[in-house]
């Protein structure tokens, strides 16, 4: 028997929210508990309510989605977040407060069918009660109008373009609003290294180091190419061959 999650959407557009209730009346087992208007109302809602799922946008005044998950996170039994927004940008930082999915809108039926079938995997999962890691262990990309979770061990290179980082995974890749500053204090130096001003690159990747007789050298990364290393990183990945 399909699992009934007892559902509260957080908007602050009207119109976001009725479709939403649309959409969510439309997919057997969702049972919708109440509708909240700005961060501060949803929390009031969740303390009073229990919902097993909250259907929570993101950019909202005062109280953001992501400041209303990472309160809710807290609580014993929190319920699962899947955010609901029109931007990719906070991609990033819903991973740090363990968003169940990420949806843009506007949702399509099936995206949103995909999503409650992730909840309900999560919630039947035994949780052990979450220990936060400084670390970024996986990404949300966007890719063909929805959110994909990637998993930041398949990552071969992350290259900078502009204000974008450019995931390489296998043969493909995925843009992310981010800097390569601002994502090189979050990866964990055990798995990535920085060979570039523009480049970090996954450790257990390279597969060797080459010298091209003048100074330089670059990092063998097999089928994902090879890359030059910039001065200023040559001595740190050098000394992969003496760890």
């Amino acid at each position: 028997m399909l699992q009934t999650l007892r559902t509260l959407i957080v908007d602050d557009e009207p119109l976001a929210i009725e479709r939403l209730q649309i959409l969510a009346g439309q997919q057997d087992g969702v049972a919708l508990v109440g509708t909240a208007s700005d961060g501060a109302s949803a929390l009031r809602m969740v303390d009073a309510l229990a919902p097993d799922l909250l259907l929570c946008d993101i950019a909202m005044p005062d109280l953001n989605g992501l400041e209303v998950a990472a309160a809710i996170e807290a609580m014993d039994n929190p319920p699962a977040v899947v955010f609901v927004t029109a931007f990719d940008r906070y991609a990033v930082a819903a991973f740090d407060v363990a968003a169940v999915d990420y949806l843009l809108k506007p949702v399509s039926p099936d995206r949103l069918a995909r999503a409650l079938s992730r909840v309900r995997e999560w919630r039947a999962t035994e949780r052990a009660p979450a220990q936060k890691s400084k670390w970024i262990n996986e990404f949300w990309v966007q890719n063909r109008g929805e959110m994909l979770r990637i998993d930041a061990g398949q990552v071969d290179l992350i290259e900078a373009e502009r204000d974008y980082m450019r995931l390489h995974v296998g043969g493909r890749s995925w843009l992310i609003h981010q800097t390569i500053k601002s994502l090189e204090a979050r990866m964990n130096p055990d798995q990535f290294m920085r060979i570039h001003r523009s480049k970090m690159i996954r450790r257990e990747g390279i597969v060797g180091l080459k010298h091209h007789g003048d100074g330089a050298w670059s990092v063998d990364l097999g089928d994902g190419g090879v890359h030059r290393i910039g001065r200023t990183y040559l001595h740190d990945v050098k000394a992969i061959m003496h760890a």
